[in-house]
């Protein structure tokens, strides 16, 4: 039994009996416990009095939609939530992203990969540790807290999804240094998602609305075309945001 399954409670939010017996049986098989809702007022009962440690939550719903849950829960709550997508519904997996998701599977799904999706969230939704510790002053406009999980701009609070927050960390906590695309993902979402390089591209957009005064021309989240992206250096006395070539940190 894995790390990731000792007394997890997963939710599993899906008005389909069959889909839920499913995914139970599998979840349970390796080790986790499982409860589950069939409406999404449930889903919000549930998740208020039981406090699971992962949702997996089905998009149609027969009372309330699932991305109408999704943005219940994200107002109370940063539980960890899959959403589960009808196959080839693009729209649906970016919109679950937006509203706070932390990923998507698509139906139908093996249970491998639904075991190794629900893992690899856990597991990346632990409390991050490392060198970075205390208050960081970037400039004058951020200021970054990663032992109260808070970032500040320009004196104002701003609320960060758990995956932006640990790709903030991951991004800072190599400032100056380019990070490739591979290791962004295999660091902030884990190596079953070497085959999503979308992720990336995703949630450094989320950043950049959130923190850059013109997020089409960035000084904090910098593009390195062709490779990845670099935290500008602020350790350094005068931090170059313009050290590539003119044009080269727009969006991608």
């Amino acid at each position: 039994m894995s790390n990731e399954a000792m007394n997890s409670r997963i939710l599993v939010v899906d008005d389909e009996e069959r889909m839920v017996r499913f995914i139970r049986l599998n979840l349970e098989h390796d080790g986790f416990v499982v409860a589950a809702a069939y409406r999404g007022s449930q889903a919000i009962q549930a998740i208020r009095e039981n406090l699971p440690d992962l949702v997996l939550l089905d998009v149609m719903l027969p009372d309330i939609d699932g991305f109408e849950v999704l943005q219940l829960i994200r107002e109370v709550n940063s539980v960890p939530v899959i959403m589960l997508t009808a196959k080839g519904e693009e729209d649906d997996r970016v919109k679950g992203l937006e509203l706070g998701a932390d990923d998507y599977v698509t139906k139908p799904f093996s249970p491998r990969e639904l075991v190794s999706r629900v893992r690899a969230v856990l597991r990346r939704t632990e409390a991050i540790s490392g060198s970075l510790r205390g208050l960081i002053h970037v400039d004058d406009h951020l200021k970054i807290d990663f032992d109260r999980r808070e970032v500040w701009l320009d004196g104002s609070l701003v609320k960060l999804r758990p995956t932006e927050f640990r790709l903030l960390y991951h991004l800072v906590q190599n400032a100056g240094w380019v990070l490739a695309h591979d290791t962004i993902l295999a660091k902030v979402w884990g190596y079953e998602y070497q085959d999503e390089p979308h992720y990336v591209r995703l949630y450094i957009n989320y950043l950049r609305q959130k923190l850059e005064k013109d997020p089409a021309d960035p000084v904090y989240i910098l593009t390195e075309r062709g490779v990845g992206y670099r935290f500008v250096d602020f350790r350094r006395n005068k931090p170059d945001a313009s050290a590539s070539t003119p044009g080269a940190n727009q969006l991608v």
